[in-house]
């Protein structure tokens, strides 16, 4: 990986393991903004895909997004990291303001996936700063152990990046979800 490359940001599965507290994987990588999600009511489609170009749109200039997972791969723990480089700050103070936006209009929703399965999701929004939002996609019925399962997300503007964190998992991801925004925070450039 060459330095001052999106790859070369990421927090390593090592580096994230201990921040969890469990053993992760790296999973899945995308170099590009997913296509906006399924859902209803369609003004949800920020919330329920915050990575996807529903955010990130098509004016980025480099984008990662990775997934780790428990080392199981029984979908007990998933942590996604992603960050969006734009051309100017102010293209990434628009993606911010998309993104805080679109979960202020949405308390919940129903997403749609691409084998027809639907979940509902309800979504929790901290107030956000100038350059800073915390959120919870807590879904809708799904509970392991008696814990819900619930995504901890945290989006952060530095420079001309949007960086984003989400920790999924039964119980409190919060704590793990902001230790790992201040350090992929960070080591990006911005």
């Amino acid at each position: 990986m060459a330095a001052g490359t999106v790859q070369a940001d990421l927090v390593s599965p090592d580096s994230v393991s201990r921040l969890a507290g469990t053993t992760l994987v790296a999973g899945p990588q995308s170099n590009r903004p997913h296509a906006p999600l399924a859902v209803s009511p369609s003004e949800c489609a920020v919330a329920a895909g915050p990575t996807t170009q529903s955010v990130y749109g098509q004016a980025w200039t480099a984008f990662l997004s990775a997934t780790y997972q428990d080392a199981g791969a029984t979908g007990a723990y998933t942590v996604n990291q992603v960050i969006g480089v734009f051309p100017d700050s102010e293209k990434t103070g628009a993606a911010f303001q998309t993104l805080t936006d679109g979960l202020t209009k949405c308390p919940s929703s129903t997403v749609t996936d691409q084998a027809g399965r639907t979940a509902k999701w309800a979504y929790t929004a901290h107030p956000p700063t100038e350059v800073a939002v915390a959120w919870t996609a807590a879904q809708d019925g799904a509970q392991d152990g008696g814990a819900q399962w619930a995504c901890h997300h945290q989006a952060r503007v530095k420079g001309t990046s949007l960086v984003q964190v989400a920790v999924c998992q039964a119980g409190d991801g919060q704590p793990t979800t902001a230790k790992l925004a201040d350090e992929l925070t960070g080591k990006v450039s911005g």
